[in-house]
């Protein structure tokens, strides 16, 4: 079994959209991050960055418990723990898969929370941080639009986790300001990705939220 500790929010729901997809069972704990509840010592114990999502497998490796933070790391895992083609073994499947969930970490992640910080409901309009991450927000879509318009999925013809990454941060398309229609083969891609049950179950959680 596995105890996935989330929220309601894009990192969140690539674990939980994972799970789905695996058909894993899996116990959800939710960590309400707008009343701190990610900085609890017994959370940190799982998660010392005190971010979700994070998951504790009772059959980790060796059959010993394991704990996973970070929400890349946490899609590795599972892919690999339970062989999916989700993580292809193709080695060039596979680095295409994981350029563009690096792609997705390291550039999309950042820069759409950052768009959110500053465009939605600012607590202090600043102009320059207005700009600089709506003008780069549009950069990460216009290269997802010029890939997809030769591609199906982000990694080729096959659906991966760098998809799975990818759904949740471009869900809230709203959030950063962005008008999908005007990315049109993004929102080909997002409207495919979005009819999968897995990932409609999985966006779901926690379904409290």
């Amino acid at each position: 079994m596995i105890d996935l500790y989330t929220w309601g929010t894009p990192n969140g729901r690539k674990a939980s959209i994972m799970l789905e997809e695996l058909g894993l069972e899996y116990n959800v704990h939710e960590i309400h991050i707008g009343k701190g509840e990610q900085h609890h010592p017994d959370f940190l114990a799982i998660s010392p960055n005190n971010k979700i999502p994070a998951i504790v497998d009772s059959d980790g490796p060796g059959g010993e418990p394991i704990s996973v933070f970070e929400s890349g790391a946490i899609l590795i895992y599972l892919a690999e723990k339970t062989g999916s083609d989700l993580l292809p073994s193709d080695a060039r499947a596979r680095a295409a898969t994981m350029q563009w969930l690096m792609f997705q970490m390291g550039g999309v992640g950042p820069m759409f929370g950052q768009a959110h910080h500053f465009l939605r409901n600012p607590k202090e309009v600043v102009p320059y941080g207005q700009k600089r991450y709506r003008d780069e927000t549009g950069r990460l879509y216009a290269v997802m639009d010029d890939h997809f318009e030769n591609s199906r999925y982000l990694a080729g013809d096959a659906y991966t986790i760098a998809d799975v990454a990818m759904f949740p941060w471009v869900s809230r398309f709203e959030w950063h300001q962005v008008d999908l229609s005007e990315y049109e083969h993004v929102k080909r891609w997002f409207d495919e990705v979005g009819a999968r049950p897995a990932v409609q179950k999985g966006m779901a959680v926690p379904y409290l939220n």
